[in-house]
């Protein structure tokens, strides 16, 4: 997979990149951006777990990639005044790795496990009794010889999140007290979250540039700051440093950000239906086949953005590209000519 400026993986590019990521980061309800029904429902949660002394049941955080899950479990356990750990799924390889984070949780605190659909199935397993009785089975040697030791753990919490909520086994997902999923954000709260990251990186920008960030980020918070950061290079470089629309525009053409959020790779997975399979339906695997990407890559990073603007959709045959993804490439064929022209 080609690098984009539109990708939404976990891991930022550099060292710099991820001291910004935290930065940016808001550390409670208040400063939280969106996702008001989530919030709403969390405050409750955590009012009524307060007001019992007691801790708050185990959490599922799903939805696409860059909406705020890990920021949102900060925020809980901030709120909860608990400690968290952060790990991932593919980190914790045996039981053992599992045993030894559980054991060195204290009471209140708050275990963050991302990408937790990716967990091996025999640390799943030990999970289970882990999360429901706060017990922890181990087995001490093998053959005839082994033993089976239960230790207690600490009361904690853990929180787990998912992009892929369908790949998690049923007897995990039923010990979640609490299952949410983050939607889609609007143009109008991403803006916000443009103008709150600017002010922290001491970065001018003007309503009508924010705006037309806002419209180009894809509904996501994450590829918003990141466009921010890119723009904002941009503007020190080509100009005084303030971000107007005329610099954000010029900074987002050289990206290749359309007025949709679209890049390269996007058209190109929307024009290789259109002039292959004459707008589809077309299978996941062939379109993966297409593009040379992966299909968990197609169906996790690609679809979900253009299925949620409406040019692209599912059906029992396979994908198929809308009308307004005609006109929209259409019009982008159009200014890309008239461009070269000038």
């Amino acid at each position: 997979m080609i690098d984009r400026i539109l990708d939404i993986a976990d891991e930022p590019a550099d060292e710099q990149e991820e001291i910004l990521e935290v930065t940016l980061r808001p550390r409670d309800f208040a400063n939280y951006i969106g996702q008001e029904r989530l919030k709403q429902n969390l405050k409750l949660s955590i009012a009524a777990a307060k007001k019992r002394g007691d801790n708050l049941d185990h959490i599922l955080l799903h939805g696409p990639p860059g909406l705020g899950k890990t920021t949102m479990a900060s925020v809980i356990a901030n709120e909860m005044g608990a400690q968290i750990r952060i790990t991932s799924g593919p980190a914790i390889e045996r039981a053992g790795d599992l045993a030894s984070l559980l054991t060195n949780l204290q009471d209140g605190d708050v275990l963050f496990i991302d990408e937790i659909h990716r967990l091996n199935r025999t640390v799943e397993e030990v999970l289970y009794s882990a999360m429901e009785d706060f017990k922890l089975d181990i087995m001490l040697g093998k053959g005839p010889s082994a033993k089976s030791l239960r230790l207690d753990l600490p009361q904690f919490t853990i929180i787990g999140a998912t992009t892929r909520t369908g790949s998690l086994a049923a007897p995990l997902r039923d010990r979640f007290g609490m299952i949410h999923r983050l939607e889609f954000y609007t143009p109008e709260e991403i803006q916000k979250i443009i103008n709150r990251a600017a002010s922290i990186l001491n970065v001018k920008i003007k309503d009508q540039a924010s705006a037309e960030l806002a419209k180009r980020s894809r509904l996501t918070p994450r590829i918003a700051n990141r466009l921010l950061k890119r723009v904002r290079d941009y503007a020190d470089v080509n100009g005084d440093g303030i971000i107007d629309t005329e610099i954000s525009i010029q900074a987002l053409k050289l990206l290749d950000v359309d007025n949709l959020g679209l890049d390269t790779s996007d058209r190109k997975l929307l024009m290789a239906i259109i002039d292959n399979y004459n707008g589809g339906p077309v299978g996941v695997e062939t379109l993966a086949a297409m593009t040379a990407e992966e299909r968990s890559t197609i169906e996790d990073f690609y679809e979900p953005y253009l299925m949620q603007i409406g040019l692209l959709e599912r059906t029992p045959r396979g994908r198929k590209v809308t009308p307004k993804a005609y006109k929209h490439l259409k019009q982008q064929k159009e200014d890309s000519k008239n461009s070269k022209l000038l």
